[in-house]
């Protein structure tokens, strides 16, 4: 027989007072009701823990015993029930979500300030890797959301689509490009090229695009960071491709953004998770927040296959 957290509330309210009419009125039952809660606890624990006369009551030494471990379990319990409503109502919490770097150094800052500004309670952690690196840590179970390029449909992850990302041309603020309105691929090349190393999946979609193309992608330097890729440009040393998430900061430092085309490529981005796992209240909350900041963009739940992007992209950053 188990006890009860509700026979340990009328124990300790007994206890504390010496009096079943006012341990009643504390806790809002009645006489019969709180003797039935004592005596079910004294029969799941072996025997008596109260001494009750016509004058008065009094707790037998068992009763003293229970009576400072009644009061902590209670004082714990509290504290688990209460931590746990403020995580469902988001009043506490944590998250972890991994992010490719275009997306976490660009929209990601503002999202966060506006899920701040909501949930002030709700300590986020952003790891900020490359787009294989986001899978890997959302199949291992180290974060419950990542944001990325949309994965193969065998990956066993659940995918909700945010946007769609169009590689766009960066050059030189001084390069004989800068002032085009466009770019072609053929023009693009025709600069020494910079780009991420393989095997990220930047690197990998723009050769496996352009081999469709007939054409080859040259590289004359590799980086790990796109910033650096954009200050390299910036800096008068080629040319790059960068998903449009991350052409304000490349404008930022120093490069100029074009749109690129023949071919156009271009993949969807959006929140990658677990299929089989629940996201927790804050995780869910977050998503939200992201989703909120994409209305335009926005895919229909009900698409399904592999449809083609947006054809209707436009260029956020001039």
């Amino acid at each position: 027989m188990k006890i009860s957290v509700k026979q340990l509330r009328a124990f300790l309210a007994v206890a504390h007072t010496l009096n079943f009419a006012q341990a009643s009125e504390r806790l809002n039952l009645s006489q019969p009701a709180l003797s039935l809660a004592i005596r079910g606890l004294e029969e799941a624990l072996g025997g008596a823990l109260l001494t009750r006369t016509t004058r008065r009551v009094a707790l037998t030494p068992e009763g003293e015993a229970l009576f400072p471990m009644a009061r902590q379990l209670l004082a714990d319990w509290d504290n688990v029930e209460e931590a746990m409503r403020q995580r469902f109502t988001l009043q506490r919490g944590k998250v972890s979500v991994a992010a490719m770097p275009s997306f976490a150094g660009n929209p990601l800052p503002p999202i966060l300030r506006a899920f701040r500004d909501r949930y002030a309670g709700i300590n986020v952690t952003v790891h900020d890797v490359v787009n294989e690196q986001v899978l890997e840590m959302v199949r291992d179970g180290r974060v419950e959301m990542g944001i990325a390029f949309e994965p193969e449909p065998d990956s066993g992850l659940h995918f909700t689509p945010l946007t769609c990302d169009r590689f766009v041309a960066i050059v030189p603020a001084d390069s004989r490009l800068a002032t085009r309105s466009k770019l072609s691929w053929r023009e693009l090349l025709s600069l020494d090229f910079i780009t991420l190393p393989r095997p990220s999946a930047v690197r990998l979609l723009l050769e496996e695009s352009l081999m469709k193309s007939g054409r080859r992608l040259e590289v004359a330097f590799e980086s790990h960071q796109l910033v650096t890729v954009g200050r390299m440009v910036a800096s008068g040393l080629g040319a790059s491709a960068v998903p449009t998430l991350c052409a304000g900061q490349m404008t930022e430092l120093g490069a100029v953004s074009l749109p690129l085309s023949h071919p156009v490529i271009e993949r969807r981005v959006g929140v990658i998770r677990a299929s089989r796992q629940p996201l927790s209240a804050a995780a869910q909350a977050l998503l939200d927040t992201v989703r909120t900041a994409f209305p335009a963009l926005w895919w229909p739940a009900s698409l399904t296959g592999n449809p083609r992007c947006n054809k209707n992209f436009t260029l956020p950053y001039k």
